[in-house]
């Protein structure tokens, strides 16, 4: 399975979820990460 930008929102997805999971203490960083990922990404910066 190679990684793209294309499936990287959904992996991002998981990853965090998992994280907030984990670490429920850093909830507002993690979602702030991820609205920063998924807005870089919807922008096209990231190809």
């Amino acid at each position: 399975m190679s990684i793209s930008f294309s499936n990287l929102s959904p992996l991002a997805s998981l990853v965090f979820g998992i994280l907030i999971l984990m670490f429920p203490k850093f909830l507002n960083y993690l979602i702030a990460i991820y609205l920063i990922l998924v807005g870089i990404i919807g922008l096209g910066l990231i190809r």
